[in-house]
């Protein structure tokens, strides 16, 4: 019989990685970054032994500090990124440290993907990667999805998800409230559905597989700049799989796993990186925490992914200062619905509960504080 998900994590002793791996993440600073260098240099050590090259997947600070780190220990490898989707100020350091830019996957009719497009033709990537991926499966049903669908309304995940009855499968009742009613019939719920659709995919065709297929070209695997702190779909994979990760389809580095927010800026002002100007500069507060006085992440302007979770001014009140056609056009005219009324980014807002129309008491002096970064 096929082993299930549950028998998996015991055969590769999951918990006490985990564990282990816990506890790094509560070491020291000097620690951390002796660490990383240890694990970058045992892994390009690995494929060189594999007859493998390597390079670095480069987007904001966080992975422009590691191409830093990684040539300030003798590494020299070469860097890649999607630059289109970063900020023109990321992009301009992207060009001084001599980063490849790397374009969108190609559509049928030989155009190149954009952001638009992909919300236009799949969905608005909204809350996280992996409940947008869930939700685009309700959105998606087949009968070869029918067990995962019904793991997402319910939590019971059938035999390959070891029978549960209460998995992490489920979406919150939160976010069931707001999109579980495509299964309203099948599971006798009585949930909403949203007048737009939601994807994950964004990254896929802009990102993910551009990048994928340069890497195959070159026959190379990446550093990445992922830190399992941040959370996300990834942050389990990193503390079972630790840094250093050979599999039998993902090859990967990620030096930095371990660090928390204020190792990376500690490292960053160590090595004098170039703060790109979206991001502020590089202060301390009097308990001595670390911070940016722009924006704390970065990412494709158009992403949603955590919207829900900042405090105001969030990242499109902070894109509406920097560049109002551009916010225009996100909140407004993005998509068309069936009736040919223009939407965009405005009505998933709405939606979904997080402001965005007017600047609250207060916010405008912070706002007034990114126009002069």
């Amino acid at each position: 019989m096929k082993e299930n998900c549950l028998e998996r994590m015991e055969r590769i002793d999951a918990k006490r990685k985990m564990a282990d791996f816990q506890v790094k993440m509560g070491m020291n600073y000097d620690f951390k970054v002796k660490y990383a260098a240890i694990r970058a240099r045992e892994f390009a050590a690995e494929c060189d032994r594999r007859e493998l090259n390597y390079h670095v997947s480069v987007g904001g600070l966080d992975s422009i500090t590691l191409l830093l780190f990684l040539r300030s220990i003798g590494i020299e490898a070469p860097s890649i990124s999607a630059s289109s989707l970063e900020d023109p100020s990321i992009q301009k350091i992207h060009k001084q440290l001599s980063v490849e830019r790397i374009k969108p996957l190609k559509r049928e009719d030989g155009t190149y993907w954009t952001k638009a497009k992909v919300i236009q033709e799949f969905g608005f990537p909204v809350r996280s990667k992996e409940l947008a991926a869930k939700i685009e499966l309700l959105q998606n049903p087949s009968e070869k999805n029918k067990t995962v669908r019904h793991a997402i309304i319910t939590g019971e995940t059938g035999e390959y998800g070891g029978n549960q009855k209460h998995s992490r499968m489920k979406m919150s009742q939160k976010w069931l409230e707001l999109f579980g009613g495509y299964e309203n019939e099948t599971e006798g719920t009585d949930y909403r559905t949203p007048d737009f659709l939601v994807s994950s995919k964004c990254c896929y065709y802009l990102k993910e597989r551009p990048c994928d297929l340069w890497a195959k070209e070159h026959h190379s695997v990446p550093y990445l700049g992922l830190m399992a702190s941040e959370g996300g779909r990834r942050a389990k994979s990193l503390k079972i799989n630790g840094c250093n990760y050979f599999g039998a389809s993902t090859i990967r580095s990620a030096p930095f796993a371990i660090f928390q927010r204020q190792d990376i800026l500690q490292l960053a002002l160590d090595l004098k990186v170039p703060v790109p100007e979206i991001y502020g500069t590089i202060e301390q507060k009097e308990d001595g925490t670390l911070y940016t006085t722009g924006a704390q992440r970065t990412g494709c302007s158009m992403c949603g992914f955590g919207i829900h979770m900042e405090k105001r001014p969030n990242r499109f009140d902070q894109l509406r200062e920097r560049s109002p056609k551009e916010w225009d056009v996100l909140m407004y005219h993005l998509c068309k619905d069936e009736n040919g009324n223009e939407y965009g980014w405005g009505r998933v807002l709405d939606y979904i509960g997080v402001g965005w129309r007017d600047i609250p008491e207060g916010i405008q002096e912070v706002l007034d504080g990114f126009k002069e970064v």
